[in-house]
């Protein structure tokens, strides 16, 4: 969450006259983020969230996104919920931008992940991959295998900028996982993005999900890969084996990892990596100093992608080799 376009008062109030929410109490912006505009809102009514969807999210997407939303808190699964309108329309204007209103999920993000937390993650995931199994409409997911070498060669030459040979060293790994990338796993809705800054936490307890704007169809499994990446790595890179063990194994408590899955899955979290380490690089290279998107290390996903090409197996993540079973 973030904010990059102000909103004044009388245009804020302009926008609510289409909701029946009482009157303004208050509203502040967001700061965290890299995406989207997004202000905490107080009324006679609650508490909500409003999001202004700034030029990096497309229009045309909006309606996945909103409707993944009401079809996920329709089958029980804790996330903001869009609220609608008079009209019950969910996606109005505001600002000169798209905009929505969303409940407020009581919650904060952990900085510090515990081994406990890393299970209840794996099984708020494996639970939003079947509560999704019957959503209706298809996103293809634009940052899957098939995008990160046309993401690398937008880069310009300019990877060696950030490390030293770092260019051919991305080059050799995605020709490998170019001519290995499986097909035919158990698909569907990806969330896609579930860092540890998407996932609320409330007295110890998983509160919610959040931030499904990179949320798609692909496969399963490579959404636990890359919870895998974001969670059970510590600040110096090195892996956590308890925290992986957790992660896999909490996810396997809802939905059982199919043996063609596990079997897979060193060489989904690999491309997980890659598809980080990409983004991260091409935003570091091309988006000026001077913007308000926040620049994200691709170091850390580099030093994260080294560590995984040495994975064999799944049981070389020290997790119990039954998965799968």
């Amino acid at each position: 969450m973030a904010v990059y376009t102000d909103v004044t008062e009388p245009d804020l109030s302009a926008f609510l006259e289409r909701y029946d929410l009482g009157r303004l109490l208050s509203y502040k912006g967001i700061a965290e983020g890299v995406e989207n505009s997004n202000f905490l809102l107080r009324s006679d009514k609650g508490t909500f969230i409003l999001t202004l969807y700034e030029r990096r999210v497309a229009r045309g997407d909006l309606p996945f996104f909103i409707g993944l939303m009401e079809h996920l808190a329709g089958r029980g699964l804790s996330c903001p919920l869009p609220v609608p309108a008079r009209d019950g329309t969910a996606l109005g204007e505001l600002a000169g931008r798209p905009a929505a209103l969303f409940t407020f999920l009581e919650g904060m993000w952990t900085r510090h992940p515990l081994a406990a937390d890393c299970r209840q993650v794996g099984a708020a995931m494996a639970r939003m991959h079947l509560a999704a199994a019957d959503f209706p409409i298809r996103r293809e997911n634009a940052l899957s295998v098939g995008a990160w070498r046309p993401l690398y060669e937008a880069c310009g030459g300019r990877a060696d900028e950030v490390a030293a040979g770092l260019g051919e060293e991305i080059q050799t790994e995605l020709g490998k996982l170019e001519a290995a990338w499986p097909s035919g796993l158990p698909a569907g809705v990806i969330h896609a993005d579930l860092f540890p800054d998407n996932v609320f936490f409330l007295s110890g307890e998983l509160s919610g999900l959040i931030d499904f704007y990179f949320a798609c169809n692909d496969l399963l499994a490579y959404d636990l890969a890359i919870a895998l990446c974001a969670w059970c790595f510590e600040p110096d890179q090195s892996f956590n084996v308890t925290k992986g063990r957790a992660l896999l194994g909490g996810y396997e408590s809802v939905r059982p990892l199919e043996r063609e899955e596990v079997e897979v899955f060193p060489l989904l979290a690999r491309g997980a990596a890659m598809r980080f380490l990409l983004t991260r690089l091409y935003d570091w290279l091309t988006i000026p100093d001077t913007s308000f998107v926040t620049k994200k290390d691709p170091l850390e996903y580099l030093r994260k992608s080294r560590f995984l090409r040495t994975i064999e197996s799944v049981g070389d993540y020290g997790v119990d080799v039954r998965v799968g079973r």
